[in-house]
């Protein structure tokens, strides 16, 4: 199977990597994991699991200043006091309104985390709404991915654990008039038949069906891609599009999905597995649909090495129908980083003919960070933006910007 992609790993690029902001911890918050969003004004937004008032995570702001640098400004700091959600895995998403919507994977009513809301108080400051308690009886528990929105402001995510079968669930948040939100389960993981635990957030299709990933179970208890479709009635229905975990004629097998997928212009989906392929660091995939409704999947890229090895994040797409994403390991080598080298950020670009050619941005030496974890974004300009969960001048994470 591996045999069939052509790759080259590229030198590393000329790429202009710019550290906007260095976490020290304490109040401001550290080890940021997910990926950062743009308002209108060109602020970015992003969540940390760790640091703020009682060290169970913030909400950050990040604020371009005239001349130059960048200002950070927490928006929420999460406590334990029964009703907060604490330790925010996730990124946000804002609404029409500018509200802010994002996950906790603890704290809360139930101790199984929250879906809050943050919106913008007249006069300054932030105020915080919590919409969903996980983990009472058979609802899902531990939200560690972002939501996304429909058009009718519903929103949608995953949690890792809980449901009918203990394996995590996907759902769905309705706003009702004067009555605050009501969850619905749009489907309850079981292990070996369609997955389990899914870590990643839900990616829709123009026709309004989900996707997502799971990160083990399936036929060969390696994590699956699956798809949920609605149906007539207000139900949905789920398939398995591709099970992980197979091994080939080589001995070969790719395994636990962290990462969600994307499509391209094509319809094809793109992902990432944390282990696995020919070198054993986890690859890039292509799931293709065939005929009859099965998927076909290629290797894009074996990671392993210098060129980054385990990519924790998906991949982002662009215009041109280039990938880019990270790896938290390989790249390289720093006595904080150990062997197994600080991460990377990479382009895969498509060859004519075939194959991906694999370009390496940046190799992270710890003192601009070390260990990214969350999925990329780009701005109107197509500079690529992220964080990582460690190093910096404040060792404990940075956010940052690649000008290519």
């Amino acid at each position: 199977m591996f045999a069939v992609a052509v790759l080259m790993a590229g030198a590393c690029a000329v790429a202009q990597e710019t550290v906007l902001y260095n976490f020290p911890c304490g109040a401001t918050g550290c080890e940021p994991g997910s990926n950062l969003i743009f308002d209108a004004a060109g602020n970015l937004y992003g969540t940390s699991p760790r640091g703020g008032a009682t060290n169970y995570g913030v909400v950050f702001e990040l604020s371009p200043q005239v001349g130059g640098g960048w200002t950070e400004a927490v928006l929420h700091s999460f406590s334990d006091n029964g009703h907060d959600g604490f330790l925010p895995q996730g990124g946000l998403i804002f609404d029409a309104a500018g509200n802010l919507y994002g996950t906790t994977s603890g704290g809360g009513e139930h101790k199984g985390g929250t879906v809050f809301e943050l919106s913008p108080v007249t006069g300054g400051g932030w105020s915080e709404f919590v919409l969903h308690n996980f983990g009472a009886g058979t609802d899902g528990s531990e939200s560690n991915a972002g939501l996304v929105m429909d058009g009718a402001g519903n929103l949608y995510g995953t949690t890792t654990l809980g449901g009918v079968h203990g394996d995590g669930t996907a759902f769905e948040l309705t706003p009702v008039t004067g009555e605050g939100w009501t969850e619905k389960m749009l489907h309850s993981f079981s292990g070996t038949t369609d997955g389990s635990q899914p870590w990643a957030g839900l990616t829709f299709d123009a026709a309004g069906n989900l996707y997502g990933t799971t990160l083990y179970g399936g036929a060969y208890n390696g994590g699956t891609v699956f798809e949920l479709m609605p149906q007539t009635g207000g139900q949905w229905a789920g398939k398995v599009l591709h099970a992980f975990g197979e091994v080939n004629a080589n001995g070969v097998s790719i395994y636990e999905p962290y990462g969600g997928v994307v499509f391209d212009q094509a319809g094809n989906l793109y992902g990432t597995t944390y282990y696995g392929g020919g070198n054993g660091g986890g690859i890039v995939y292509e799931l293709t649909p065939s005929t009859g409704g099965a998927w076909k999947e290629t290797p894009v890229r074996n990671f392993g090495g210098t060129g980054g090895s385990q990519p924790l994040a998906g991949v982002i797409i662009d215009a041109a129908g280039n990938l880019y994403g990270t790896t938290a390991n390989g790249g390289n080598e720093h006595a904080s980083c150990a062997s197994a080298g600080c991460g990377v950020v990479y382009e895969l670009t498509p060859v004519t003919g075939g194959g991906w050619a694999e370009t390496v941005l940046i190799a992270f030496n710890y003192t601009d960070g070390g260990h990214p974890t969350g999925t990329l974004i780009f701005d109107a300009a197509g500079n690529i933006y992220g964080t990582t969960a460690d190093g910096g001048s404040g060792v404990f994470g940075t956010v940052f910007e690649i000008v290519h």
